[in-house]
Order: structure tokens, then C-alpha cells, then sequence
């Protein structure tokens, strides 16, 4: 499923993870990949290894079939990586000098991995890449992968049975979210009105926008000191467990894959936070006409901040390693087009990275896919510190605790902020 590609981006950090990436982003350039390659003249030839996760990898060898017409002499072999087990496949070719020459690494992952890539040739086009995407390649002043496309969350909400609520539009603020929840179970017989993570794998993070959108941080602006305790962190995860106090989200959710679209097809539960892959997912799901019945909207603002959401997606890098850079280099400059990018959207729901790309009617067709372009004007990623994995599952702990186990938002994020402290930062 796409899903998956999300969900192994944010994956916990290992031993093994650490020791590739030694300490944070301390590392000088020199000790990472070194000084950027410049590509040849000419066609590309050779073979190109590519290791690619999920979708992404059933579909890229295919895909590039243009590519290797365009370069008669170049010979693309792409090999499909399951999510579950990719970072330990990475990690233990690396150890062994035994990479591809490309590799599909999560935005997040890229601290753990940065120091076995090269830095990106200067010839190869980013100045038009969303600045968010980018920023999870850089470190001390280097690039060291492209960004391939990217992600955010939005709120999916059925629209034929707003009408029934009274409201006229999506609310834009916190307000009246929880009222529209409300009037859902009120009004159409919904069972609960929102789907919100309660805990487990990834659930602090995936309700950041909420606290984004309030104008918290869980760090500061360079990334020495956690912030995970301030008024407005407090005031939004007291905002959403007042839904599971007032009933209006379940606290123990089924989780199981395509729950949560099955939920709202029946309107049992008509509104749930996700990515783009589900507008095909609930599609088909819904089955003829339901494409009709469904909408997605920015992330409403909080009291003290504005529409904020959560931001990833997967880069592909050059490995030291790597057999044949020049043409590893050339395929990703060729998949980095934004006509390219365009097609593979259509190929498979990736949101470009380029963002001249969505000027492509392959992306304006759909309203939908419109909101989750403005949404992606205002989002922020992960901390790019290897230290973060540790820190957010300790906040999903934190926050199971809250909203199921009925701890205190303030003695949570209290305990939460020591546990990040000890931490550090890897810096």
C-alpha cells in the first residue's frame, strides 16, 4: 500500500542507524561525501542500480523505460525493497561497500545516511524544489540527495453529509473542527466525528499539525534546545483530548490498513487525517458516485497560530559506493523533470517535489489535489537530527497516556521535555 511509504519514513532509529550516522550533524563536508561530482557530456550509459521502497519500486522500473530509450547505451536495473525491512538492507550495504548506486531514503532518514552519500552535482537543478524538502537534504552548507516528492496531511471529510450538519463550508479554525465533529454524531448519526491517533507507532507526530498550527515548536530554530513543553504545545494536545473526553474521537481506534476510509465510505466516522494516496483509495472503496461525496481542507488554525501541517516524503541519493555515479546522477536529473514529475504523479499519486509541476493539468484536474498544494505553502518537517526517532516515540508513550490512560497534558509534556533533554540533540 502507499500508506506504508509514509509510515516506514518515520521509523525508529536503531543501534545501527546510529553508527552510521555518527553524531548528528556535526560532520564536516569532508567527512561525509566529499566535493560534488560534475556530470559528463553526453548520453548516460552503463548500469544504474536503483533500490526503491513499496509503490515507488513496483513501478519505477517501467517508468524509466524513456529514460533508457533517450540513452540507448544505459541500462536501469530497479530492484522493489519492502518498507519493513529497508533501513536494515541500507545499513548493511553500506557496511559492506555493497550499495546501489541510487537509493530512495525517507526525508527523515537522511541524518542516519547522509554520511555514506555524495553531495549533489551543482548541475542538477533544485532551485525550484518546495524550500521544505530541501531542507532535509542539507547539512553544514551541502545537499546530499534530491528531493523526489513529498507529503503532508489533510483533513478528508464527507461532503454530502456537511450539508446535513448546517455548515456551509469546512471550518477554518479549531472552534469549529470540534462543533462540525459534533454535529456529525449530532446530525447524520455518526458514530464518532473525527478520526484522531490516540496512540501507538507515530501518533505524536502525526498530530504535530494541530500544534504546528498553534504556533509551537518541538524545537528551537537551530535545533539545540527541545521545546516540547511550552503553553502552546500544552494548549493543543488539551485541544484534542478534549475530543476523546467528549466522545467525539475513539480512543482505541482500529488502526488496521484502510480502516479509517472504510470508516468514512459508511459515515461512521466522516472525517480522518491523511496524504494523498487515499483520494484513489476512497474511491475505490466508495465505489461509482462516491468520488462526489468526498472533499479534503487545509488544517484548521489554532488560537495562536494559522493552518500548519506535517511535511515528508523520500529523496534519492548517490551512495559513495556507487558503481556508475555519473549516470546514477544523470537518471536522477532526468526523474527530477517537471513534466517527469507530472507523469509519475499520475503513475502513482506521488505529490511533485518540483513545484512547476503542479501547474501540469495532470495536477490541477482534481480541486482535491489543489488543497493539498496550499497546504503544502504552510508545513514543516521532522527535526533533522538523528535523536528525534528516539524522542518521538517516547512522546507517542507520552501521549497514549493522555488520551487513553487519563495522565495530565502537563505531566506528560513535563516528562516528555526531560526525556528529550537527556537525549540531546546530537549536536
Amino acid at each position: 500500500m502507499i500508506r506504508h511509504r509514509l509510515l516506514a519514513a518515520f521509523a525508529v532509529a536503531t543501534a545501527s542507524t546510529l553508527l552510521v550516522s555518527g553524531c548528528g550533524r556535526a560532520e564536516s563536508p569532508g567527512q561525509t561525501g566529499g566535493a560534488a561530482a560534475e556530470l559528463s557530456d553526453g548520453p548516460a550509459t552503463g548500469t544504474v542500480t536503483v533500490w526503491a521502497q513499496g509503490t515507488e519500486g513496483e513501478a519505477l522500473q517501467d517508468f524509466v523505460k524513456p529514460f533508457e530509450e533517450a540513452n540507448p547505451d544505459v541500462q536501469v536495473e530497479v530492484t522493489a525493497v519492502p518498507w519493513d525491512s529497508a533501513q536494515n538492507k541500507y545499513q548493511t550495504a553500506i557496511a559492506g561497500g555493497t550499495t546501489p548506486d541510487i537509493g530512495m531514503l525517507g526525508s527523515d532518514w537522511m541524518p542516519g545516511f547522509r554520511s555514506a552519500l555524495t553531495p549533489v552535482p551543482e548541475s542538477i537543478d533544485t532551485s525550484d524544489v518546495f524550500p521544505f524538502a530541501l531542507e532535509s537534504t542539507e547539512f553544514d552548507g551541502a545537499s546530499y540527495a534530491v528531493p523526489w516528492y513529498v507529503e503532508t496531511r489533510v483533513i478528508f471529510y464527507r461532503t454530502d453529509l456537511l450539508k446535513e450538519t448546517g455548515f456551509d463550508d469546512f471550518p477554518t479554525d479549531w472552534a469549529g473542527l470540534k462543533d462540525l465533529a459534533k454535529a456529525y454524531q449530532d446530525e447524520t448519526g455518526a458514530e464518532f466525528g473525527i478520526s484522531l491517533p490516540s496512540g501507538g507507532w507515530n501518533a505524536f507526530l502525526s498530530n504535530l499539525p494541530f500544534a504546528w498550527s498553534n504556533g509551537a515548536e518541538v524545537i528551537n530554530e537551530d535545533q539545540t534546545e527541545w521545546t516540547l513543553d511550552s503553553p502552546q504545545m500544552v494548549e493543543s494536545l488539551s485541544y484534542l483530548n478534549s475530543f476523546f473526553e467528549e466522545g467525539l474521537a475513539d480512543k482505541s481506534p482500529d488502526t488496521e490498513s484502510g480502516s479509517a476510509s472504510a470508516d468514512l465510505v459508511s459515515g461512521d466516522v466522516p472525517m480522518f487525517l491523511s496524504g494523498p494516496w487515499d483520494i484513489p483509495g476512497l474511491e475505490l472503496a466508495g465505489g461509482e458516485g462516491f468520488e462526489d461525496k468526498f472533499g479534503v481542507a487545509t488544517i484548521p488554525a489554532g488560537p495562536d497560530g494559522t493552518s500548519t501541517s506535517f511535511a515528508a516524503g523520500s529523496n534519492l541519493g548517490v551512495f559513495k559506493d556507487a558503481e556508475n555515479p555519473d549516470a546514477a546522477w544523470k537518471l536522477i536529473q532526468w526523474l527530477s523533470q517537471p513534466d517527469v514529475q507530472a507523469q509519475w504523479f499520475e503513475t502513482v499519486n506521488d505529490l511533485p517535489a518540483q513545484q512547476a509541476a503542479w501547474d501540469d493539468e495532470a495536477l490541477t484536474a482534481d480541486p482535491r489535489v489543489a488543497v493539498f498544494g496550499e497546504q503544502l505553502q504552510s508545513v514543516k518537517i521532522a527535526p533533522t537530527l538523528v535523536s528525534w526517532t528516539q524522542v518521538s516515540a517516547a512522546a507517542d508513550t507520552q501521549i497514549e497516556q493522555v488520551f487513553r490512560g487519563g495522565k495530565s497534558v502537563e505531566d506528560a509534556l513535563a516528562e516528555l521535555q526531560s526525556t528529550a533533554d537527556s537525549l540531546g540533540t546530537g549536536r
